[in-house]
């Protein structure tokens, strides 16, 4: 059974293990974090957001942040969604959002939960949409430059029905 618990500075090797291929590191972490390969040091920045680890018999399956990007709780956003490469495409992901949604809503009391993925990763936008992310339209589409190239995101969002 999957489980969230708060992430812990001992996570960050095992996170960290993850980043074996350079485009699959910015997908998720969108180079806030530093340039691949990020140091524990550099993952450190995690410690100011409320960061969690999913975990399935004691094994760390995946990763994830929330923040307000208000004063208040009304919304929260996710960032930095990682999954195990060898558990991709297995549903842990899926699974660890729904448990943060119903952290986000039962815990924090949220209305809503947002959250930006790049267009060219498609495998994580069809799992946001998998668990009730609805696509909004936004004045100004956030870009990134990445190796070299352009990189779009597009906007999701949930609200606690």
């Amino acid at each position: 059974m999957l489980r969230l618990k708060p992430y812990n500075i001992n996570d960050a090797d095992i996170i960290l293990s993850w980043n074996k291929d350079e485009i699959a590191f910015y997908k998720w972490s969108a180079g806030v974090l530093g340039e691949y390969p990020i140091t524990k040091e550099q993952f450190s920045f995690v410690n100011n957001l409320m960061a969690f680890t999913a975990i399935e018999d004691d094994e760390t399956v995946g990763f994830f942040t929330m923040r307000r990007p208000s004063e208040n709780f009304d919304e929260l956003r996710f960032g930095f969604v990682v999954i195990d490469p060898s558990k991709r495409g297995k549903g842990y992901g899926k699974e660890m959002l729904r448990l943060g949604l119903k952290f986000a809503f039962e815990i924090y009391g949220a209305k809503k939960v947002s959250l930006s993925v790049f267009e060219n990763n498609e495998s994580a936008y069809f799992c946001y949409k998998a668990v009730g992310f609805d696509d909004i339209i936004i004045d100004k589409t956030e870009t990134y430059y990445v190796l070299g190239e352009e990189w779009k995101c597009k906007e999701l969002m949930i609200e606690n029905r």
